[in-house]
């Protein structure tokens, strides 16, 4: 059976981790000069509310090579076989984070790391964390390597990812908007909606309203629409579960999917979508 590992920014729930037995390697998160290791000792609710409460973004940093090298090691000696034993780790996009190479510098550590796949998702939080979901069931039920990243790069390729902003509070934090400009789009009712292309993050829409914003969301996925019957579409959001219920049951009714999950999105992605903001992929 194939060992999966993910970094701790594809946003799965500890229940559906320890379910496929997917082990993580944490992205640590800096707040008002205060470190928190992510899965560990913040959660994705307590992050949200400290974000907020501050003025300054937060700063998020990935991995160590030695804590990929630790976490690969882990799975090999718990396979019991080194010689036959296989790990695949999946990591947020390569544009995003730094995440990836320090997987790969981690990999370069160990002696036997012809055993080891370092997989880049070219996605983050729910669009990297859907691979991940993949891959384990996949390996669950006896899919070799070869198969299971065959599959997900067919998923790769296909993906789409959506990022609905709220607010734009911390696109003024990081600097990329002043605060007057920041003050006159909330105003305004400024609406974001960004798109995961090749991995890095495009803006896609403006629109006054949630309302408008959500109806071009949904014009795209029908304009791209195929068989969705076998699809799974996946919503992580910051503090709103509300609107990503909401959000599940119009993306039932018009698309009837094979699933919609709903997880919460931690603070790597978390930072930029802001207080309110969505990912949703499929």
């Amino acid at each position: 059976m194939v060992s999966i590992i993910s970094d701790s920014s594809c946003d799965l729930p500890k229940k559906v981790l320890e379910a496929y037995n997917i082990q993580t390697v944490p992205l640590k998160i800096t707040i008002d000069g205060v470190e928190y290791t992510e899965l560990e000792n913040i959660t994705a609710k307590e992050f949200a509310e400290k974000m907020t409460a501050s003025g300054a973004l937060p700063k998020t940093s990935q991995p160590s090579p030695e804590r990929f090298r630790d976490a690969f090691e882990a799975a090999l000696e718990k396979s019991g076989e080194k010689a036959n034993a296989e790990v695949l780790c999946l990591t947020i996009s390569s544009q995003l984070s730094g995440t990836y190479q320090s997987a790969c510098l981690g990999k370069n550590l160990l002696k036997n790391s012809e055993n080891i796949t370092v997989f880049d998702t070219l996605g983050g939080s729910i669009g990297h964390g859907l691979q991940v979901l993949k891959a384990a069931k996949m390996a669950w039920e006896g899919a070799s390597l070869e198969e299971i990243i065959d599959a997900l790069e067919r998923h790769r390729e296909e993906m789409n990812i959506f990022i609905l902003l709220d607010t734009l509070e911390n696109i003024v934090k990081g600097g990329r908007l002043s605060r007057v400009q920041g003050t006159v789009a909330g105003m305004l009712n400024i609406k974001i909606l960004l798109e995961g292309v090749e991995g890095k993050v495009e803006l896609l829409e403006k629109k006054r309203g949630r309302r408008k914003i959500l109806q071009r969301l949904f014009e795209i996925v029908d304009e791209r629409r195929g068989d969705f019957s076998d699809k799974v579409f996946g919503i992580t959001h910051v503090n709103n579960e509300k609107d990503a219920l909401v959000l599940k049951e119009e993306i039932m009714r018009r698309f009837a999917p094979k699933d919609v999950l709903i997880y919460e999105m931690g603070g790597t992605m978390g930072t930029y979508a802001g207080e309110g903001g969505m990912i949703i992929s499929f």
